[in-house]
């Protein structure tokens, strides 16, 4: 997902990282960590009782599942207060990618080739009012992703892979509950069947890790009884172990107290340690960081999803005490460049582009190494379908040679003049910007810099403003653990299309045989063969030019010296794991 699109909240190039996206994923470790967090508070496993503390400066965007489309927010919603069908376990690495099941009895069973999947509800799970959660609210769950004109925000993975006829304007002939329409209902109630506690998801083509999408919020259930529509936004009725104390204040925060009605012997995922979870919200990163190194009274026993700032990393390191209470992981969160494929027709102009991109400066304007690293590849190396390639051998500061002999190759007038369309709006973002073009130009273009603010999806995503940049920046992380939610989102030609936007396909790229690939890795169901096809098809694409990687971005954390049970979780993207972290109480 895109860290803007995607909802996280206004990141700026060269801002501080913020949630996004979406779960990442399988296939390699959390990342390397500049300093490891010692036994003490990494492997405790931590007692029951006490109250854990979230600082945070970003607001939550919603609570409402399916409405869930932020990274860091579905990360904490998914440990507390929202079960799905299937989920992560509580682990560090690759094994905490492994999918497990959760409302349901196992990870799920497919058949007619993948276009059908088949998952049973377990006995006993319940909502906080005491109630049975059934196969219905699953159902119902599912069905609010249709009603785009009230539920919005969320992903459209169910609209997308569902077996509902598309109307003519290319939507949904389903327009969810919220529209009386027996016709259309009966169309989304022969797609997803509900018999008993077993429920049936009838889809298009086949999908062999569908049983990773439902492990997204979009596809938990939702009593029908307590549905506000339009304004369940920060409504809470909870199916995990925490439900919501009082009221939620947006900019603020809130607390989350046990929910009694949870029971652990249906939940073999998430801890629960604490007795209460309470989120302060709006706070700098600076004053953040000050708290957590400061350690005192209540912050002892408090967890960031914020970076440590920039200027108090010396700080943090000069201190002994903080060695084991931060880290420096891979986020799953890529940093790349699109070649606008209607303007830059020329091959041996993108390949020139190629070569022209300076990664390092990229890397160093945007807070240096502590941040993020030069990438070669799009699909994360956090992610199931990640292979290591370098599709040109250009070198991480480019060769500007290089790039003016592949100019004169292409038989164009230099400086080849292109422009560069990139999310602004701070000083560190105008470096990035600046030092994007001070290659570009080396290299022999003459760049001009096209700088947007809040609109800037809202322009890039418009097919009518195709002809206005030759060149955009963009930033994706995959919404499950595998790269089928990078590949084909970004790079299927055929998908997300109208007149009012290119989806994710920014740069209006176009390959029948990648299509054909993508086809392909989706009815594969042995997710290890599967893996190999996506990795294929993004050196595919890179090859072609697809785009231009750029980053791959870091997160810097720290934590009270009083909290136990931290995990590097990839599939939390690595923000604070909720369903493993616990407090000290001991006296001392």
């Amino acid at each position: 997902m895109t860290r803007r699109r995607h909802g996280s909240a206004a990141i700026i190039l060269g801002g501080v990282l913020g949630g996004v996206v979406a779960l990442t994923s399988a296939g390699c470790s959390g990342g390397s960590m500049t300093s490891t967090p010692s036994s003490t508070t990494r492997a405790s496993a931590g007692t029951a009782g006490g109250i854990l503390y979230y600082l945070s400066r970003r607001p939550a965007k919603t609570f409402d599942p399916q409405r869930a489309y932020i990274a860091r927010d579905i990360a904490n919603e998914s440990r507390m207060v929202y079960r799905t069908l299937t989920s992560y376990p509580v682990a560090t690495g690759k094994d905490g990618t492994r999918l497990v099941a959760d409302l349901a009895t196992d990870t799920g069973t497919a058949s007619a080739g993948g276009k059908t999947w088949r998952f049973t509800l377990k006995d006993g799970v319940k909502w906080q009012d005491g109630s049975a959660i059934t196969c219905a609210d699953i159902r119902y769950g599912v069905s609010r992703t249709f009603a785009t004109d009230v539920i919005t925000g969320g992903p459209s993975y169910a609209v997308q892979f569902l077996a509902i006829p598309i109307d003519p304007r290319g939507g949904s002939a389903y327009k969810g509950p919220y529209v009386k329409d027996a016709a259309k209902q009966a169309l989304f109630d022969k797609a997803v069947i509900c018999a008993g506690r077993t429920i049936t998801f009838k889809l298009t083509k086949p999908v062999g890790d569908f049983n990773y999408t439902v492990t997204m919020p979009a596809f938990a259930p939702y009593k029908a009884s307590v549905d506000q529509g339009d304004k369940s936004s920060f409504a809470v009725f909870s199916s995990g172990p925490y439900k919501l104390e009082g009221t939620w204040t947006e900019g603020a925060g809130g607390t989350f107290v046990r929910n009694p009605s949870w029971s652990a012997s249906t939940d073999t995922i998430r801890k629960a340690l604490p007795d209460k979870i309470v989120f302060n919200e709006g706070l700098t990163d600076e004053v953040i960081a000050e708290r957590l190194i400061s350690d005192q009274g209540n912050d002892r026993f408090a967890v960031s999803d914020s970076n440590v700032p920039p200027g108090m990393l010396a700080t943090v390191r000069a201190n002994p005490s903080m060695a084991s209470r931060t880290e420096n992981v891979d986020a799953p969160f890529m940093d790349y460049l699109v070649p606008n494929w209607k303007k830059v027709t020329n091959p041996k102009v993108r390949e020139a582009l190629v070569f022209a991109t300076d990664k390092n400066g990229w890397v160093a304007a945007n807070r240096g190494t502590s941040y993020g690293k030069p990438s070669q590849t799009l699909i994360s190396p956090s992610v199931l379908g990640y292979r290591a390639f370098n599709a040109f051998n250009a070198p991480d500061s480019g060769d500007p040679a290089k790039s003016r002999a592949l100019l004169t190759q292409a038989g164009v007038k230099e400086p080849y003049p292109i422009s560069l369309t990139y999310l602004g709006g701070s000083t560190n973002s105008e470096k990035a910007a600046d030092a994007l073009k001070a290659g570009l130009d080396a290299g022999g273009f003459s760049t001009t810099l096209n700088e947007l603010t809040d609109s800037y999806y809202d322009v890039i995503h418009n097919p009518a403003n195709a002809q206005k940049y030759d060149l955009t920046w963009a930033s994706w992380g995959a919404d499950w653990p595998s790269a089928s939610t990078v590949i084909p989102p970004l790079f299927d030609s055929r998908v997300n299309l109208s007149v009012a936007s290119n989806g994710f396909d920014y740069g209006y790229y176009r390959n029948d045989a990648v299509n054909r690939g993508i086809d392909a890795a989706y009815a594969t169901t042995d997710l290890a063969r599967q893996a190999q096809m996506w990795g294929d098809l993004d050196e595919t694409i890179a090859r072609d030019v697809g785009y231009i990687p750029l980053r791959s971005q870091k997160l810097y954390l720290a934590w009270g010296s009083r909290v136990t049970g931290w995990v590097d979780n990839p599939a939390l993207n690595d923000y604070p794991d909720l369903g493993s972290l616990g407090v000290d109480l001991a006296v001392r």
